[in-house]
């Protein structure tokens, strides 16, 4: 086993390709949030019922997603795994990107952009929006001292292991704020669920994990370092274990829901007749996020293929985004109850399922989103030592 050397990424054609084509993506988000700030969002698919839309499924992912990222740093130093130790640093900076990324996507999407100064400033602790604010930009801090730590020669490594523990407790916390932003809002069917907070921590280990993989993977195909099969293959593992408890978590939460008649008919709603959401449900989430992904890695046939973890991943992201739509685009579709023991009339608006149809400005800033992190990722790889030039299994081990 060698020393692990860290290295900056180099500035190839192939490099520089991508960065081009993530800039216009980027530089199309900002043209959609300009033509929605101008327009109004009358432009969009939202309506008074469907107030979080397309771009809020990308910002939630990319959020949560940004918790489970750090997940592999926690494992290099909370649980003290040497063998993640040589991709702390990389897990650090790619839950910082995530984060960045979503963020974007919110303050771009609500509207007046030019208040977030208001709300970063201005609290309302009652609101658990505000606590989220909190959790957000700690966790940015927590996160950048983290990779600080790593990669000062000055910074002892018990100091290390210190931050590195503050951040993982840090990061439960933030996902827990972001499932009960939903878990709390009692007054729709498709959200009143205590189970929403550990189910989002389960979906952050599986979506991080996943898009840490395939980050890993790209940047290393990219820098034409090595990457080891087994270790990819130890990762998938791992994945297949958090994929198995975002399974869980989901039928919990559903035969929970069936117990009671409160929720009957948001379940059959989600389950049986509910259209593209009941077809995202079970093909998007269950088939293509859970049982695939599952079956690629554990089956004999398929797991010891160096790319069933790749391909495992890539699924796990579609069902995430999926999952995440049900959630949040389906909960919002289902028609509260306003008037509890009165029917309300057709004609007032808050009658039956709510349409919406996304738009292309939406789907735009949602894209724009992804590649603001990827383009974070990029810069800090190339900017800082952050990959090592060797992660072949007989160097980490």
């Amino acid at each position: 086993m060698e020393r692990t050397i860290y290295r900056e990424i180099e500035a190839t054609g192939r490099v520089w390709g991508l960065a081009v084509i993530l800039v216009g993506f980027v530089l199309a988000a900002l043209a959609s949030f300009f033509y929605v700030e101008h327009y109004g969002h009358i432009v969009t698919g939202m309506t008074n019922r469907i107030v979080w839309g397309l771009p809020h499924v990308f910002a939630i992912f990319l959020i949560v997603a940004a918790s489970g990222a750090l997940n592999v740093a926690s494992i290099a130093s909370v649980f003290e795994q040497k063998a993640y130790r040589p991709k702390a640093r990389l897990s650090a900076l790619m839950a910082m990107s995530l984060l960045i990324g979503g963020l974007m996507i919110l303050v771009l999407d609500l509207g007046r952009a030019d208040r977030i100064l208001i709300a970063a400033t201005t609290y309302n602790f009652s609101s658990i929006f505000a606590w989220n604010l909190i959790l957000y930009t700690g966790f940015l801090g927590i996160a950048g001292a983290y990779l600080f730590a790593q990669m000062s020669k000055s910074v002892p490594y018990a100091v290390t292991r210190k931050v590195g523990l503050l951040a993982f407790v840090w990061r439960l916390a933030l996902t827990t704020g972001t499932g009960s932003i939903f878990g709390w809002l009692v007054a729709r069917p498709g959200y009143d669920a205590a189970i929403m907070a550990p189910m989002f921590i389960a979906m952050s280990f599986a979506f991080g994990l996943a898009m840490f993989l395939l980050m890993t993977s790209t940047l290393c195909r990219l820098s034409d370092r090595p990457i080891g099969d087994q270790l990819m293959q130890r990762l998938g593992r791992l994945l297949a274990v958090f994929v198995a408890a975002v399974l869980y978590f989901t039928a919990a939460r559903h035969l929970t829901n069936l117990y009671t008649m409160e929720h009957a008919g948001f379940e059959r709603f989600t389950l049986v007749d509910g259209g593209i959401y009941t077809t995202l449900f079970w093909l998007g989430q269950i088939l293509i996020g859970g049982l695939l992904p599952l079956a690629i890695l554990l089956l004999p046939v398929f797991g010891k293929s160096p790319k069933a973890p790749l391909v495992a991943s890539a699924l796990v992201v579609i069902g995430g985004f999926a999952q995440i739509y049900v959630i949040v685009i389906g909960g919002q579709a289902y028609p509260m109850e306003v008037f509890p023991g009165y029917e309300v009339v057709t004609g007032s608006g808050m009658s039956g399922i709510a349409e919406y149809t996304p738009s292309l400005p939406e789907l735009l800033l949602g894209l724009g989103g992804v590649a603001v992190t990827l383009l974070a990722v990029g810069v800090g790889t190339k900017t800082l030592r952050i990959l090592p030039t060797n992660l072949s299994d007989a160097n980490i081990g």
